[in-house]
């Protein structure tokens, strides 16, 4: 997925030099995401996830066929881009979710924070190499890129399938679809500690998304190539793949609330010096701290959805969770490319720095039992 990402951002850039387009490309994953993934929550608890992850990794992988087609026929109007990055958005509005309460299902609650941090290490070292071998794999041609990410797609929904975890959750709740999607959102709005860490962090990142704009600081400011973008791409993922090693060495033990705080405050910091940077190797640098910092804020996100969720509502309760994820990542990079139109590139990414730190200070107000949040390993379902 990411070398899919990577080429794509560089591809859409190469074809308008718009950063309204390039914003685009969020919109157009998220809009299918935002109408499906609570759907796609309930579909997780009522069927087997297994299979469901499977199907959606094979139609992410027809989705690269698609960009294939598209970039070796050399078509330059975007709006065949933007329509399969609209049914790409739609199969991860079923993996997401189905991906998220899949985990618990072969591991003990015992071990399921640090299996969190294995997981996110493993996920956090394919996003390293991701962009890396997308921007290297760019100088062949985009077609080449997506050729890749046909190939791990397709691989991935093998690996999946051939897992021995054919366990069907169990729903107690009857009712209509909607009643029992309501259901899972009344549960995370009930539960102040987890709805304040899931919209913390789409807020926070919401803001402070300045990694959609990396086409432009790569090529503009900064003046380097397709490497050095991949390069740049990659930042996030290197300090959050550290981070996600010293977590599963070292869990968080207590404090975990006030932690996940003083990271977002960490990554707004970092966001803000990375945009007023001209300079490759800082901007590296503080791409790579806001990586680990966000990376904090994860763990404790991941786990209170978890450990805190009975198994029947995961499905539910991650839909909810993915949705937050969705809309501050993709419908950030979206908002980043419109103010970036608006008020300059910099600027952009400045002012959205700024307001994560304004927003850990109003959610450290406004979610004290966030803030109260002690040890991950004592949190039960409720």
């Amino acid at each position: 997925m990411q070398v899919q990402a990577t080429a794509v951002a560089w591809h859409i850039f190469k074809l308008t030099g718009d950063p309204f387009a390039v914003g685009l490309v969020g919109l157009a994953q998220f809009v299918p995401m935002f109408a499906l993934t609570l759907y796609a929550g309930d579909v997780a608890d009522r069927f087997e996830r297994r299979r469901i992850l499977a199907a959606s990794y094979a139609v992410e992988g027809l989705c690269s066929l698609m960009f294939i087609g598209l970039a070796v026929g050399g078509v330059t109007d975007t709006l065949p881009y933007f329509a399969t990055l609209v049914l790409f958005g739609a199969a991860r509005a079923f993996s997401a979710p189905a991906s998220q309460s899949f985990l618990p299902q072969i591991v003990s609650p015992e071990e399921l924070p640090r299996a969190i941090s294995v997981s996110s290490t493993v996920f956090q070292v394919a996003v390293i190499s991701g962009p890396a071998l997308g921007g290297a794999v760019l100088t062949l041609g985009a077609g080449a890129a997506y050729a890749i990410s046909f190939v791990l797609f397709v691989a991935s929904a093998a690996v999946i399938y051939l897992i021995d975890a054919a366990v069907r959750p169990r729903v107690d709740s009857g009712g209509s679809l909607y009643e029992r999607v309501r259901e899972g959102v009344t549960y995370v709005r009930r539960r102040q500690e987890l709805f304040g860490a899931i919209s913390l962090d789409l807020f926070a990142v919401l803001l402070g998304g300045a990694t959609a704009l990396l086409p432009f600081f790569a090529h503009n400011i900064l003046n380097v190539g397709e490497v050095g973008f991949g390069i740049l791409k990659a930042g996030p993922a290197i300090g959050a793949a550290v981070m996600s090693v010293v977590l599963t060495a070292m869990p968080l033990g207590r404090h975990a609330g006030l932690k996940m705080f003083g990271s977002v405050a960490i990554f707004g910091v970092a966001t803000i010096v990375f945009g007023l940077s001209e300079n490759f190797y800082l901007s590296l640098a503080m791409l790579i701290t806001l990586g680990a910092a966000d990376m904090i804020s994860v763990n404790v996100r991941q786990s209170l959805t978890q450990l805190i969720t009975p198994d029947h509502m995961r499905g539910r309760v991650s839909a909810v969770n993915m949705l937050f994820i969705g809309a501050s990542n993709e419908l950030g990079e979206f908002e980043s490319g419109l103010t970036a139109a608006w008020w300059g590139t910099v600027q952009a990414v400045v002012v959205g720095g700024a307001g994560t730190l304004a927003i850990v200070g109003l959610w450290s107000y406004w979610f004290p039992a966030l803030r109260k949040v002690d040890r991950l390993s004592d949190l039960k379902p409720v």
